[in-house]
């Protein structure tokens, strides 16, 4: 039985800034492009029998630049941020003290950001789980997305409440494995950085 990897994409201008980047599409920077291409040699390790990727472009990037071939999932998008997309955790806690989205969510957006909640983003990812766990059975599988989908997707490997990934600081550009042992879900390595 393989493991599943995730791995969370290269650094953009917003996430260096720790602003929510849900559905607005920003580019790797310079250092993101360098961070993803980081990412191959550990990769190239590994007996890997399938790649999914966020059909963001610095998902995509990202697989690429990693030397993975890999095939778009729209259910690895990130967390639609809604009305609190572009946003940081401070300037949102000005109009808004104390807010924090693991337990307060979003607010809605335009069309283009109308929001999710935490239940979806769970939903999504246990699509994604359905379709990746068979699959185990080859190999490694890899999913290159984002950083609180792919929290709340390892919470859902672990039979948590999707709120529960809020217990997993995800940084850019890292590998985490999440395996089993005796039959249960676990996780093998988090957040590890490369290169």
């Amino acid at each position: 039985m393989g493991e599943l990897i995730i791995a969370r994409h290269g650094e953009t201008e917003w996430s260096r800034d720790r602003r929510h980047t849900g559905r607005t599409d920003v580019p790797l920077t310079a250092a993101g492009l360098a961070m993803a291409a980081a990412l191959a040699p550990a990769l190239s390790r590994r007996r890997i029998a399938a790649v999914f990727t966020s059909p963001a472009e610095r998902a995509t990037r990202t697989a690429s630049l990693a030397g993975l071939d890999a095939k778009e999932d729209p259910d690895l998008w990130e967390w639609d941020y809604g009305g609190y997309e572009g946003r940081t955790t401070a300037d949102i806690r000005t109009g808004r003290p104390g807010w924090y989205l693991w337990r307060d969510g979003v607010i809605p957006g335009d069309a283009t950001h109308p929001g999710e909640s935490g239940e979806e983003v769970g939903a999504r990812a246990d699509a994604v789980l359905g379709r990746v766990r068979p699959v185990l059975a080859d190999g490694d599988v890899v999913l290159v997305s984002h950083g609180h989908m792919l929290r709340v997707l390892t919470a859902r490997w672990l039979g948590l409440p999707p709120a529960d990934g809020r217990c997993f600081k995800l940084d850019t550009a890292t590998l985490s494995n999440l395996s089993s042992e005796h039959g249960e879900p676990v996780i093998a390595s988090w957040n590890l950085p490369v290169g």
